[in-house]
């Protein structure tokens, strides 16, 4: 196949208009493409195609064909070749890395999107690209590495973090030829300008007390201080974790997880009413009003489920710790959870995979979507106001030694 030796413009795109050709733009990409390196050659040659000439230097060996990915499609090259030594135009190169960026940043993104990667094959084929195979998609989708890394050893020794969140989700990933379940152990916590941040994210092979502390103990190394109040699920070791690595710090167990526990100990039908009578004793204007509310909530459900009634009556004390605080956080933590709402926002993301190929697919995915996340809520309205958070830090140091009620001096201190 031989590229033409020159193009009548005018007459090109006359032709194509009439006939109103859908392939265009690939059309005249390949054209003009092909005309720019066959003058190339000519060039190189000391001579014109096929001219007679005592000036040339080199020969025409016929051509190889090439794929080139542009914004019109993938477009087969004749790329010209010499008899001696070997051709081939810089510019089409360097044309050709900048497409393959362009591409991997459209791959990368769809994969962060929570697009499978047989569905971005199938995407970029529409584009006209058709030698794209999904291993080449997940070597792109690496791309994220860099920046999901960065994202996760990043120092947290700024300020202090006074409410921090943590809960496990399960995720299935071939391991060793079988599919299995690992955890992966997410923080979220409040920085001293009322924000909220994504602290970290690892994966375990289970949430026993080991890797909660691996976990914690990697966080209080890049410097996570001044935890007060620690709020998640009752997973196996996690508290003891808390109490090992974060030492100062009260767990306040979530209560969207414990009522979902409570609810199964009751028939369906009267899962409405238990629901419904456990959520006012966290409606309540203070303290004590909580603990009297709550002291009511279990002699109402011992009437009809006295198993029910034990169970939370056993978790008084894991679910009163915010008691402790000003009436302001619990409002803001009880009505704006941003530890279930991430949740919902990665499994998107990760029920479109389903299993995933390694635990680095895991750490890649997650990560883009937590540091995603992270700059929407750094360009977003402040989750906690200063001076809650103040009040908060000084109602904890309150309750541990002095009864007296902080001053606009220690308030402005904290």
């Amino acid at each position: 196949m031989a590229a033409p030796v020159s193009v009548d413009g005018a007459a090109f795109l006359r032709e194509h208009i009439e006939s109103a050709s859908p392939d265009l733009l690939r059309t005249m990409v390949k054209t003009f493409a092909e005309a720019l390196m066959s003058a190339e050659a000519d060039a190189l040659c000391g001579a014109g195609y096929g001219e007679r000439s005592d000036e040339r230097t080199n020969q025409r060996n016929g051509y190889r064909a090439r794929d080139w990915d542009t914004r019109a499609g993938t477009v087969e090259l004749a790329i010209p070749k010499l008899r001696h030594g070997s051709y081939f135009p810089d510019w089409l190169l360097q044309h050709r890395r900048r497409a393959e960026q362009a591409l991997v940043s459209v791959v990368a993104t769809a994969y962060l999107l929570g697009v499978s990667t047989r569905r971005v094959e199938k995407l970029v084929e529409q584009l006209g690209v058709t030698s794209l195979s999904r291993s080449q998609v997940s070597e792109m989708a690496a791309h994220l590495d860099t920046q999901v890394e960065a994202f996760r050893n990043r120092p947290l020794d700024a300020a202090h973090y006074t409410f921090v969140w943590m809960d496990a989700l399960v995720i299935k990933v071939r391991e060793h030829g079988r599919t299995v379940n690992v955890h992966a152990l997410v923080a979220v916590g409040v920085n001293a300008d009322g924000q909220r941040e994504v602290l970290g994210l690892d994966v375990a092979s289970d949430e026993d007390g080991a890797g909660w502390l691996a976990f914690l103990r990697s966080l209080t190394a890049r410097g996570l201080s001044g935890v007060k109040l620690v709020v998640s699920d009752a997973h196996r070791g996690l508290v003891s974790a808390i109490g090992a690595a974060l030492p100062g710090a009260s767990w306040q167990r979530c209560r969207t997880h414990y009522l979902r526990n409570l609810l199964a100990k009751v028939p369906k039908s009267a899962q409405p009413w238990v629901a419904t009578l456990v959520r006012t004793v966290f409606d309540q204007p203070d303290a004590a009003s909580v603990h009297a509310q709550y002291t009511r909530v279990v002699t109402a459900i011992a009437e009809r489920f006295p198993a029910a009634a034990e169970h939370l009556d056993d978790a008084r004390e894991e679910l009163l710790a915010f008691t402790a605080f000003p009436r302001e956080v619990w409002r803001q933590i009880w009505s704006n959870n941003p530890q279930e709402r991430l949740n919902k926002k990665i499994r998107r993301r990760t029920d479109v995979v389903g299993i995933f190929p390694n635990r680095a697919a895991i750490i890649r995915l997650i990560g883009a979507v937590l540091a995603e996340q992270t700059d929407e809520w750094t360009e977003g309205r402040r989750y906690m106001g200063l001076d809650i958070l103040a009040k908060a830090r000084l109602t904890v140091i309150t309750n541990e030694g002095t009864d007296t009620e902080p001053t606009t001096t220690e308030l402005a201190a904290a």
